[in-house]
């Protein structure tokens, strides 16, 4: 092929290569706002984390109506515990809440909380658990604990997170 009998221009084709290329790039851009957005506002890359921020947002809702049964069955990722108590002999009902009312980590029953933000922590490509910071009752800082594996919840985590 020479210049002399090249193809005649196709201008649905420039047109359509035009479109898939400026398409790619706002896909590119949207896919770094969302990555980058999700990590900088402390809730993890692509904001993986917010199932578990949304589940301990359930546990300390639960909390605050004072219905410690969906609270446990939240805590301990099992729905129907009740079907088999021999299961939670090391930590049960009774004991959970106690320890979420008189001896909770604020010295008080649980009235109102807010979750601020949450970093992945542990092993693995997206760690192997979710540090999740709500403040309780006006103030208190509590940090729980999001087990992957499992989905359990745990307090305290294994570290405290610093933010404002």
């Amino acid at each position: 092929m020479t210049l002399l009998n090249a193809p005649e221009f196709d201008n649905r084709r420039e047109t359509r290569n035009r479109n898939l290329l400026i398409a790619s790039g706002v896909l590119i851009v949207l896919l770094v706002v969302l990555g980058m957005g999700g990590f900088l506002l402390g809730h993890g890359w692509f904001f993986s984390n917010l199932p578990a921020e949304h589940k301990v947002s359930n546990f300390f809702g639960a909390l605050e109506t004072q219905d410690y049964g969906k609270a446990f069955a939240i805590y301990t990722n099992d729905p129907d515990w009740q079907q088999h108590p021999e299961r939670h002999v090391d930590y049960p009902l009774k004991r959970f809440t106690e320890d979420w009312t008189t001896a909770s980590p604020v010295g008080a029953p649980i009235r109102s909380h807010h979750v601020d933000i949450s970093k992945t922590d542990g092993t693995g490509a997206f760690g192997s658990g979710i540090i999740v910071a709500v403040r309780v009752n006006g103030d208190h800082k509590i940090f729980m604990w999001y087990e992957r594996k499992d989905g359990t919840l745990t307090e305290p985590a294994p570290h405290e997170l610093q933010y404002d």
